[in-house]
């Protein structure tokens, strides 16, 4: 794969609509007022906190739930665009050409956080389609809103365990791609076993990909992105793009929080590998 070290800022300031409509941008005055609901900061009613003391899980688990607050824009983002850009979850293999209108690459990305990167990446990479799965509702909330803001339309979403999209959506031989950025470090050595980077899922993406297709995780925790690296290298159906880790490939953006970390000297790594031909 190539890759350059070209990078890009994104941040997250609010985006203002102009009179005139962009392409993909809904006319419609309230859906207009969803955008820009946000400028207050206003939330709406708390969704529900995790329950207290969660156990280890026996099975994998893509993520953790945590409390947070969906604000009035990301509400009226999911009343708007949520019919058009979420999908529903089944048990049932996944028709990419039917949910996106068209055929094209399809890239997987497990955990968008509040979507910054994804639709970055989405807005540069037109030509390709992203399937996005995150359970945390203001960040799916968040992603909707950017989506509406500047007329994305290669991104659907599946709030849903990413674990059980692969296991039962996604068939092998079945994606282009696939984005695991900054997943939860689990810093405690007790907790590492929590970590998503492990060798049966790895093993499961891997079978998903198809020949040619690429598995990049990112992480600026430098113990996990030598486990990502050692995890990987152990994947028989997987090889490496660099030796060790990668260069930043030129559609990964910096976050602001990323920019924030290197400022204080905290390092970021990327890790890309391929399914050979």
């Amino acid at each position: 794969m190539a890759a350059n070290l070209q990078s890009f800022t994104v941040t997250e300031t609010p985006h203002s609509l102009s009179d005139a409509a962009q392409p993909g941008t809904p006319t419609d005055p309230a859906a207009q007022a969803a955008l820009s609901a946000d400028a207050s900061g206003e939330a709406s009613a708390a969704p529900g906190a995790a329950p207290a003391g969660v156990a280890h899980p026996k099975t994998i688990k893509s993520f953790v739930r945590r409390a947070g607050r969906t604000t009035t824009g990301q509400a009226k983002a999911f009343e708007y665009f949520g019919p058009r850009f979420l999908l529903g979850y089944r048990a049932a293999p996944l028709d990419a050409a039917q949910a996106f209108g068209r055929e094209a690459p399809l890239i997987l990305e497990i955990g968008f956080g509040m979507g910054e990167a994804t639709a970055h990446i989405a807005r540069v990479r037109p030509q390709d389609n992203f399937l996005c799965c995150e359970v945390h509702e203001p960040g799916v909330g968040a992603l909707l809103k950017r989506i509406g803001e500047h007329g994305i339309e290669n991104i659907r979403i599946l709030q849903h365990d990413a674990v059980e999209v692969i296991d039962h959506m996604l068939a092998p031989g079945s994606l282009d791609g696939i984005h695991i950025f900054f997943p939860d470090p689990w810093h405690k050595k007790k907790h590492n076993k929590r970590r998503l980077i492990q060798p049966p899922l790895v093993a499961k993406l891997a079978a998903r990909l198809k020949p040619g297709g690429y598995l990049h995780c990112a992480t600026d925790w430098q113990p996990y992105a030598e486990q990502m690296l050692q995890v990987l290298s152990a994947e028989p159906l997987l090889a490496n793009t660099a030796q060790g880790f990668a260069p930043q490939p030129d559609y990964r953006p910096l976050t602001k929080f990323e920019n924030r970390g290197l400022r204080l000297g905290h390092g970021v790594w990327d890790v890309v590998f391929t399914r050979p031909r």
